[in-house]
């Protein structure tokens, strides 16, 4: 990469910001799309930062004490990708690559690149995991700064307003938010358009030291980073007033160009200027090594065969027996952790526990911040609550982030607190995120053997435990594995196989015991790993009781463990016919055994469907 002075001079970094603004309309032209007029607001911004304040070594993308960059407004990747080949990090014709199919350099940025912490584009995004970002460098004593670019529209998204506070409260003074105020959103103004002091009031009321610029003049962004990036015990936002468009007249502060590339793009690069084409190396990153994890042998929890145990308890109990041998292991809470059983982290290990508030978005972005500094992080919350921060962690998956999620209090079987609390469409919404892992324990010792399990997974993983004790069926230390099952009771003159997981295994075993005198024989199999689903032992089951199947679950009928059973048959070329017993109609308050009776997903119901299954003849072999 060719080398310069690092520290560019103000004119030189004006030469840059005009190189970044040419370089964002050619690759949006090149694409026939793109947001390049978003790109050219925030162009001096990017500029200052990365030639006299930013501490990173492309070559090193993951230095750990290089700063952070994170494009809140991800949409402004045009601008990101010409700060990208500045640095010498991308060539010209990759630049021109843009969101070309197999190219690295898609529409909104991913870490399909190496220079690319987490995958923005949802706006109200980039702040929160800069959080997590922030709070994992302190924790591991690194010099590291997160700076995040954020637009003006999206300081209207709720999730700003979790971040903004959490970044308070906990005196984050190593981040440094920017605020690109141009006035224009997606389609018309923003709320505020260039008042300034209406954002500054906002951010200081919350706590930050805010800076009000002229985005575009570059000597005052310099100050501005300078003073940012000087010890203050708050987090900073420097709030920059700018031009949507700037530089070429035909689309600067102009409505509806938002998200077009502009219109004549010869006229728009002559209207820019030249400025040189010449990579430029940042700053160096102060050094600094993050220690080896340290690791001893587990001594999980251990539970006797017969007693009763929460699921939820065990998963506290070997969440902090996991961290007590594997330093890298981090947990979160939303406030709940005298009832997720996190609080025993907590006591155990207070110095890697972050406690979130009831804010659920903060929650799992904190964690995927976390995870960029190699971190392993566990948030926890009830399974209903999850759904608040379903969009992060469906971009957690774009960003091929490692993430542990606990979600407790599941389905009707939590009782009297009725529907608010219950969680009945999580297994639904884990399993359609991409590459997941979701697992559904039914007793403590399994549980514990679980949580191992996804410490030693690398992408996001789910694990669904059960506010009320359920009895102890597994010896401690019998192994499991990510799609695998249990076949727990069996025999040659089985009638019906009964998949079930988590509070229903219990059930599924007491229906077989009551259907013994009547000559109906119970195969349960125990489906501890909803996805990836044991596909094989499904198929084989089904096959050898006649293709007839029963599948019950505390959770709503669509989308959940039945819905996997039948995706496991549905291209075998078995004939079957599965009964689905889920939760069909809004539950209100009750005992958990009223509940589940009243759902028809208790041994009583169980038996009562596997009567009905095998006086029918088979006659298909479509989804039943």
């Amino acid at each position: 990469m060719p080398k310069t002075t690092p520290n560019l001079d103000l004119e030189r970094v004006e030469e840059l910001a005009r190189r970044l603004r040419i370089d964002s309309v050619r690759s949006a032209a090149a694409a026939s799309s793109g947001h390049p007029t978003s790109s050219l607001s925030a162009a001096d911004l990017i500029a200052v930062l990365a030639a006299r304040h930013l501490r990173y070594d492309p070559n090193k993308p993951d230095h750990p004490g290089a700063d952070h960059l994170v494009f809140s407004k991800g949409h402004a990747s045009p601008l990101f990708y010409a700060y990208l080949k500045a640095i010498g990090a991308v060539d010209d014709e990759q630049l021109l690559s843009f969101r070309k199919l197999g190219s690295k350099l898609e529409g909104h940025p991913t870490p399909v690149l190496p220079w690319v912490d987490v995958a923005t584009g949802s706006l109200g995004q980039g702040l929160p995991v800069g959080v997590g970002i922030a709070l994992g460098a302190r924790l591991q004593g690194a010099p590291s700064r997160v700076f995040v670019l954020c637009g003006d529209s999206e300081m209207a998204e709720g999730s700003v307003w979790e971040a903004v506070e959490a970044a308070s409260f906990e005196g984050l003074e190593r981040l440094v938010m920017l605020v690109d105020v141009n006035r224009l959103g997606q389609r018309g103004p923003t709320r505020y358009g260039w008042d300034l002091d209406v954002y500054a009031r906002r951010l200081e009321a919350f706590g930050w030291r805010t800076i009000q610029i002229d985005g575009h003049d570059i000597a005052d962004i310099d100050q501005a980073m300078s003073q940012a990036t000087e010890s203050s015990g708050q987090p900073t936002a420097i709030l920059a007033r700018t031009v949507k468009g700037k530089g070429v007249p035909s689309v600067a502060d102009a409505d509806d160009a938002h998200g077009k590339p502009v219109p004549d793009e010869s006229v728009a690069l002559e209207a820019l200027g030249d400025a040189p084409d010449t990579p430029f190396s940042p700053l160096p990153p102060p050094d600094f090594t993050v220690p080896a994890e340290s690791t001893s042998k587990l001594d999980l929890p251990s539970y006797k065969v017969g007693e009763k145990m929460a699921t939820r308890k065990a998963y506290g109990e070997a969440l902090a027996a996991l961290g007590a041998g594997r330093s890298a292991v981090v947990a979160l809470d939303g406030e709940v952790g005298n009832s997720t059983y996190s609080e025993i982290f907590e006591k155990a290990l207070p110095d890697r526990f972050f406690q979130m508030y009831i804010a659920e978005q903060q929650l799992v972005a904190a964690a995927v911040g976390l995870q960029v500094r190699g971190l392993r992080p566990y948030p926890s919350t009830f399974a209903a609550f999850l759904s608040r921060a379903y969009d992060f962690v469906r971009m957690a998956a774009v960003s091929r982030a490692d993430l542990k999620l606990c979600g407790s209090h599941a389905g009707v079987s939590i009782g009297e607190d009725g529907p608010s609390q219950m969680g009945l469409e999580d297994l639904a919404s884990l399993r359609a995120i991409h590459n997941s892992v979701v697992l559904y324990p039914c007793c403590a010792n399994q549980t514990a053997q679980l949580v191992t399990l996804m410490d030693d997974h690398r992408g996001i993983s789910y694990i669904r435990t059960t506010r009320g004790a359920t009895p102890v069926l597994y010896e401690p230390g019998d192994t499991f594995e990510i799609g695998g099952s249990r076949v727990l009771r069996s025999s040659a003159d089985d009638a019906v196989s009964v998949f079930a997981a988590g509070i229903t295994v219990p059930e599924a075993l007491e229906a077989g015991e009551s259907l013994k005198s009547e000559g109906i024989g119970l195969k349960v199999v125990d489906l501890y790993s909803v996805k990836p689903v044991d596909a094989t032992t499904v198929r084989d089951c089904v096959s050898q009781t006649g293709g007839l199947a029963i599948t019950v679950e505390d959770h709503w009928a669509e989308g959940g463990l039945g819905d996997a059973v039948l995706d496991a048959l549905s291209d075998s070329g078995i004939p079957h016919r599965v009964a689905k017993l889920a939760v069909r109609d809004l539950p209100g308050s009750g005992t958990p055994a009223e509940l589940l009776a009243q759902a028809g997903i208790n041994g009583a119901a169980i038996a009562d469907a596997a009567r009905r299954i095998v006086k029918e003849p088979l006659v298909s072999t479509t989804k039943g």
